[in-house]
């Protein structure tokens, strides 16, 4: 059962050795490596691709998507460059993971839904978006691999959503103006205040700060000195209570769902220290009190406690009531195109979903991730898709097993990827700003995370081995 696991999660592919043998990989990598050995400019690649990725999650909640997807271009340009001059060494080799494979699989199964489909243009359109965030994950597994590059890059992200989530929490001090109708009119919720900081809405905001919150609340634990831990403390109070505070209530399913994973990790990853008591009884004390927490804020505070009943009020809430109607136009889409799907993006949805909607509910997608990816590609693009997810979690607990034996703190970001990715999962099933530049960057940003820690299952456990 174990080989068939290995296999099926592609655990044991011999990727070196394919690697060392592809006609392809030798022709293509290193056929510019002469140039790259006189560059003085060249000699600080790496570097100079995470500063360009420094300048894609530094700009991208307040920017538009069409400068964002220029700063993307100019870190696949430059990328390319990269890898056309590299030396063909075990560290390329090492760089070829699994989640590639599959990265490429669905890659793959969207261009062929691309060629099949009914709005060709459109498709073809949103295609070319979607390459862009593919590469945007290799441009980010291949600096991750450096462990200064990679805290670089986390501390970037970390100081950019803690402006994001302070000015979040001024609006609700101060106020600030609904751009559209978030709660439903009729609610006694109608007045109150969703912030949105800079990115326009709440429910994107909250996508947006799941992967800061959990983050930051490890970063307490991988940070060292006292003033670092202070900080990273201080970030994690901040968003999470900028989070709460733009009502989302699939940001709050989120929440939950990735302080619970977080939680349960990181009891794992200390529980070879702990006494047999609290190595029985720390998790359950955890959970048991988070959930107190929750069950006292539904009862006292009356805002918490009429967004959670809202959840369970089916078609009597008007966002409720929206996403069931856009649900039923989906399920038909799904039926006539079920094996390939109409091509991806919202572009080929907009195309497509006005020939199936009910009158007066016009949308952008699918408000939920799993349905939009069979309707953009088939069931077999959720196949390759849940193939991915589940490839990217098992290589983060495989890496988490070897870290937690040699007590690598880097271990903690492992811990904030897994459960940042369940958690945006969770919030995906009810909504698509995971579809967002802001929120799109940051998935692949954590799945390249996970990615560069990857090793095959002979190689030595040592790390540094793979860097230098």
């Amino acid at each position: 059962m174990n080989l068939v696991w290995q296999k099926f999660t592609l655990s044991s592919l011999p990727l070196k050795e394919y690697l060392s043998t592809s006609y392809l990989h030798r022709f293509m990598v290193g056929i510019l490596r002469p140039w790259r050995q006189t560059s003085l400019l060249m000699q600080w690649g790496d570097t100079i691709a995470a500063a360009l990725l420094s300048l894609v999650y530094g700009f991208a909640p307040f920017v538009s998507s069409s400068l964002m997807l220029v700063l993307m271009v100019a870190c696949i340009g430059f990328w390319l460059l990269l890898t056309l001059s590299d030396e063909t060494t075990s560290v390329n080799a090492a760089s070829v993971t699994p989640i590639h494979l599959l990265v490429l699989l669905y890659w793959g199964i969207a261009a062929i839904a691309t060629a099949l489909s009914p709005v060709k243009k459109a498709a073809l359109n949103d295609l070319a978006t979607l390459t862009l965030y593919l590469l945007l994950f290799t441009v980010c597994a291949r600096v991750l691999r450096f462990p200064r590059l990679r805290s670089w890059l986390i501390t970037v992200y970390l100081h950019i959503s803690l402006i994001v989530s302070v000015y979040g929490i001024r609006q609700w001090f101060f106020g600030a103006k609904a751009l559209a109708t978030w709660v439903d009119p009729e609610s006694a919720l109608s007045k109150t205040t969703r912030v949105y900081s800079y990115l326009g809405n709440p429910n994107l905001l909250a996508g947006y700060l799941i992967p800061a919150v959990i983050l930051s609340l490890v970063a307490i634990f991988a940070w060292h000195g006292w003033l670092k831990k202070a900080l990273a403390a201080t970030m994690f109070v901040v968003n999470t209570s900028c989070l709460v505070l733009t009502y989302s209530r699939g940001g709050w399913i989120a929440l939950v769902v990735a302080l619970l994973t977080a939680m349960a990790l990181l009891v794992y990853w200390w529980s070879v220290e702990m006494p047999p008591f609290w190595r029985t009884w720390s998790l359950p004390v955890i959970v048991g009190g988070l959930i107190g927490v929750l069950v006292l804020a539904v009862i006292f505070v009356e805002p918490v406690r009429l967004r959670v009943v809202s959840i369970f009020a089916d078609r009597q809430d008007s966002s409720n009531n929206f996403r069931r109607n856009v649900w039923d136009a989906v399920f038909r889409m799904i039926g006539d195109r079920p094996i390939i799907g109409i091509g991806p993006g919202h572009h080929s949805f907009n195309k497509v979903y006005p020939l199936y909607q009910q009158p007066r509910y016009t949308a952008l997608s699918a408000y939920s991730i799993f349905l939009e990816t069979v309707v953009e590609t088939g069931f077999l693009g959720l196949a390759s898709f849940l193939w991915l997810v589940i490839v990217t979690f098992n290589t983060a607990f495989v890496q988490l097993q070897r870290l937690r034996q040699s007590r690598n703190v880097e271990g903690f970001w492992i811990i904030g990827a897994i459960a940042t990715l369940l958690g945006m999962l969770a919030h995906g099933t009810v909504d698509t700003v995971w579809y967002r530049p802001a929120v799109n960057t940051v998935w692949w940003l954590m799945v390249a995370l996970i990615a560069s820690y990857w090793q095959p299952l002979d190689q030595p456990t040592n790390q540094s081995r793979i860097l230098q």
